[in-house]
């Protein structure tokens, strides 16, 4: 017997999305970790891994057809799709990349080749912040510095009690870059920084690039699809990435390139050469040689999964910024300490401060605890080790990047809980703790095995 419809013709909706179906289409991720860094590579459903899967099966079975046929009108369905979630106005300014460290060498390739072209002279400046990404720091001193330009970094203080301080310290570094009769002409500006996690009030640091004559303003948004609202218009950038594999639901890796319609449009190349050469940005990026384009292809079936839950994608992004704020202020009340920024400038990410009686004093303790809380309490979770400033007494210096996704459930953030709190009754201090490959290795071995195990960094029988 068929369905009934419904009387005016419209589509029926779909159920929501219950919490054992969520957990179905999360069954692969290994039940032994409370896996709070959602940040770092995303995470991906059971139905849009088969449809990956499935894309991957259309391309071996006849690739001829899938290259002449399926993949070009799939990758501009992509694109039509990301114009229309961040508000651009052609899709032509949507280019499909394989991550945000890509787009970011496509922008930095074509400043460079400004400087080669003397549009650009020996010691003009770009700007970037002092947080950015590790990858995009590292591509902005290869590619500027190399070309004869000069790079500034905003140095911004943490933790962070408003965008104000932000705002303050970005105008002294533009004050700074047009030292000298120097001209800043590229910006590199995070949405959503990674380490520490912060929202930056990039709207306002583009528009005061505008005042200030900066020629071109690239926004690094890795963590801002799926996580916060995008209205690139709004924002008014020249250039806008982000990946589509952080936090929405798509396989790595996937990421867009937004460029703003202009002359220099044309001037855009991706870095692979390959035979769409000089048909444009969008095209080039669509094929660069025979590989797997399927997390480029799922953004459809992705769009599928978040209409499951209640207000679409951005019901997911109010849901998880709420539980994380919680879950963060739970966890500071626990341990005495306090967030690293207000609840506004969280996304789904948010800094909590760790006792500093832990001893974090340097970036290599910070991975050592990070370490020691994988292997021996199924814990995986980033954390960030911040210097102290002169005269500060008893100073938080390690903050833990908790994310929270739709996967999480309060149980992972109460093992945090009690895993660090164990770690301060134990009187652990992380200058102590080992750093090496094989004492993780050997942790794990022992772990899966039936035998006791004794964590040899502070003498004391670890629960497991």
């Amino acid at each position: 017997m068929a369905s009934p419809q419904p009387l005016n013709g419209a589509t029926p909706k779909p159920k929501p999305i219950t919490p054992s179906e969520i957990s179905a289409e999360f069954s692969h991720h290994d039940p032994t970790i409370a896996r709070i860094n959602n940040g770092s590579f995303g995470c991906c459903p059971s139905t849009i891994i088969a449809a990956q899967q499935n894309h991957q099966l259309y391309f071996l079975e006849q690739p001829d057809n899938f290259y002449f046929n399926i993949l070009k009108p799939s990758i501009l369905k992509t694109r039509q799709i990301i114009k229309t979630l961040i508000n651009a106005d052609h899709v032509e300014e949507i280019s499909i990349v394989d991550n945000a460290t890509t787009a970011a060498a496509i922008v930095l390739q074509h400043t460079t080749w400004s400087f080669f072209s003397t549009l650009f002279q020996p010691g003009d400046a770009a700007i970037m912040l002092h947080y950015a990404y590790g990858a995009v720091k590292k591509s902005v001193q290869a590619y500027i510095t190399r070309a004869g330009g000069h790079v500034i970094e905003v140095h911004l203080p943490f933790p962070l009690k408003s965008n104000s301080e932000i705002i303050v310290e970005f105008r002294k570094a533009l004050q700074m870059g047009k030292a000298n009769g120097r001209k800043i002409r590229l910006a590199v500006i995070d949405h959503i920084t990674s380490m520490p996690s912060v929202i930056i009030p990039v709207k306002e640091l583009v528009q005061m690039c505008r005042d200030e004559g900066v020629g071109r303003i690239f926004i690094d948004a890795a963590h801002a699809i799926g996580n916060v609202n995008i209205d690139v218009k709004d924002i008014g950038a020249d250039f806008y990435t982000s990946n589509l594999h952080k936090w929405f639901f798509c396989p790595p890796s996937a990421a867009f390139l937004y460029c703003k319609m202009s002359d220099e449009l044309s001037d855009l190349h991706h870095p692979v050469v390959s035979h769409e050469y000089g048909n444009g940005l969008a095209m080039e990026s669509a094929w660069i040689g025979t590989r797997d384009y399927s997390p480029q292809l799922v953004v459809p079936e992705a769009m599928e999964f978040v209409s499951r839950f209640e207000g679409g994608i951005e019901g997911i992004m109010r849901r998880n910024h709420k539980k994380v704020v919680e879950m963060a202020d739970m966890l500071a009340e626990a341990w005495g300490t306090e967030l690293g920024t207000p609840p506004d400038m969280c996304s789904s990410m948010a800094m909590v401060g760790m006792p500093a009686c832990l001893g974090i004093k340097s970036d290599a303790d910070a991975l050592k605890l990070r370490t020691h809380l994988r292997v021996c309490f199924g814990v995986e979770v980033p954390i960030y080790y911040r210097a102290p400033v002169e005269g500060e007494i008893d100073p938080i210096t390690g903050y833990a990047r908790i994310s929270h996704q739709v996967y999480n459930t309060v149980e992972d953030y109460y093992r945090f809980r009690e895993a660090v709190n164990k770690l301060v009754k134990d009187g652990v201090n992380c200058t102590l703790l080992p750093l090496c490959e094989g004492y993780a290795q050997l942790l794990q071995m022992l772990l899966k095995s039936s035998l006791p195990v004794l964590c040899i960094s502070y003498c004391s029988a670890v629960d497991v």
